[in-house]
């Protein structure tokens, strides 16, 4: 898709997209949303980026292969489970933290931080996936 006003645009939705994913990403955890969620609206964003813009272009902003995401979210959910065995709870219990900030108080727990490695797979795999289709694409259009 190649119009001016899909590529003039398309930026500021790409921004729009990646701050919502992260509002439902941390919201997830009391209310609907999630690392899922999050991640699916963060691979659509990179697929509406990768469609207005190159596919080169995309994965030069991303700095990092979007596999290598999807790897460094099975690490971050992985090390939530192994917190619970330093206090000997069995793996994935769930602990909480709570950190004063001024006046609140935030509570960090570990299903925060699994919710984040799903964040990370399901973006880094569905990115990978749609980047591929793009360059398929690209080079159908060449030909």
């Amino acid at each position: 898709m190649n119009t001016v006003i899909f590529r003039t645009i398309a930026p500021l939705i790409v921004a729009v997209m990646v701050v919502f994913s992260v509002y439902i990403l941390l919201r997830g955890h009391n209310e609907p949303g999630g690392g899922f969620i999050g991640g699916l609206i963060a691979a659509s964003a990179i697929a509406i980026l990768g469609m207005s813009s190159s596919v080169w272009a995309v994965r030069r902003a991303l700095k990092f292969d979007p596999l290598a995401y999807a790897g460094f979210g099975v690490f971050i959910a992985g090390l939530s489970g192994l917190a619970s065995l330093f206090i000997g709870a069995p793996f994935m219990t769930s602990l909480w933290f709570y950190v004063e900030l001024g006046d609140t108080e935030v509570a960090l727990s570990t299903p925060m931080v699994f919710d984040i490695g799903v964040y990370f797979v399901v973006f880094g795999t569905l990115s990978a996936v749609a980047l591929a289709l793009e360059d398929e694409r690209d080079e159908e259009e060449i030909d």
